[in-house]
């Protein structure tokens, strides 16, 4: 059975071929082990899921697409193999890394903050903080009054967990900034103003920034991010909880080769003359083509699986 089902998806893959999309994302997504997972961003589709993350499986498939020379940005995570792949074989893409990568590590920052005030409180002190978690994680304008009281009372008991939640607020309000350089100026001004005793929690964020920092402001002149694809993650852990036992194979193939899933453009057809002196002015609007005009045969581009289907069919149960 598993040599059928191979060679039945082995034959399903020569007749799949995905558009190369102008704005490709490169994300990844645990099942089993990490796995990258590839998208048209601005078409919002998935255009495959890779065995591994691995630099040369990467190379692979960007080598294999057509016309990768029209790939203008590529938007991923901090992920080194990823942009080592990008620059081996697309040289002339712009690669964005996505926002969300590394807001989420001003967030990790603050909860490393909170874990270790937390060890070195009594069980009665900790319970006076109890959802402490919930709270801090939202941002400042999104706080209820309850919120707002419950936090004062916290950073009056324990002025480092609003310092650090203050630095997480204003890294957040670094990514509304409108140009590059107000961005870059304004993440400097921000940096300085982290104490010595929380350097250690933001550290991460910090390295990540200096190591990135070309792709990481890259954003504020091309504002891409790779949302779309975080939520096809989502989906795809779906998809892998109600299929338990699939193979990474199968989830694969359920995923790709399922009918239905596939988006679809049509292009507008062409006109082709047999003879340069016939003007399309001369003749009337007919159902049929005059004398002499003949329509090109249609192609069907596929796009890659379309997001808002797949939810479609996942709510169904038709999956």
């Amino acid at each position: 059975m598993r040599n059928i089902f191979r060679d039945y998806i082995n034959r399903l893959k020569e007749t799949l071929r995905f558009e190369t999309p102008n704005w490709l994302g490169i994300d990844e997504i645990h099942i089993i082990k990490p796995r990258c997972v590839l998208t048209n961003i601005e078409e919002h589709t998935l255009l495959d899921v890779l065995p591994n993350r691995n630099k040369e499986t990467v190379v692979g498939y960007l080598s294999r697409l057509p016309n990768r020379g029209q790939i203008r940005y590529v938007t991923m995570d901090m992920w080194q193999p990823y942009k080592d792949a990008v620059r081996a074989i697309l040289p002339k893409a712009l690669i964005i890394v996505d926002k969300f990568h590394v807001v989420r590590m001003a967030n990790q920052a603050l909860e490393t903050i909170r874990k270790q005030l937390r060890e070195g409180l009594s069980p009665r002190e900790r319970r006076g903080l109890m959802h402490d978690r919930f709270i801090l994680l939202k941002r400042r304008i999104e706080l209820t009054e309850m919120d707002k009281i419950t936090l004062d009372l916290w950073t009056k008991n324990h002025p480092s967990l609003g310092t650090a939640y203050d630095l997480k607020e204003s890294y957040f309000d670094i990514w509304e900034c409108d140009s590059r350089q107000t961005a870059f100026l304004k993440y400097n001004e921000w940096k300085v103003k982290i104490p010595t005793e929380l350097q250690s929690a933001f550290e991460p964020l910090t390295k990540a920034m200096k190591n990135w920092e070309l792709e990481v402001f890259a954003y504020f002149d091309h504002r891409i991010t790779n949302a779309y694809t975080e939520s096809l993650n989502s989906l795809v852990r779906v998809i892998n909880r109600l299929g338990r036992g699939y193979s990474f194979e199968a989830l694969r193939a359920k995923i790709l080769f399922t009918e239905g899933l596939k988006k679809q453009r049509k292009p507008k057809y062409q006109r082709r003359f047999d003879s340069y002196d016939l003007q399309e002015e001369n003749f009337p609007m007919l159902d049929m083509p005059p004398v002499g005009v003949v329509r090109e045969p249609e192609e069907i581009i596929l796009l890659g699986i379309d997001f808002s289907t797949l939810i479609e069919k996942l709510e169904k149960d038709q999956l």
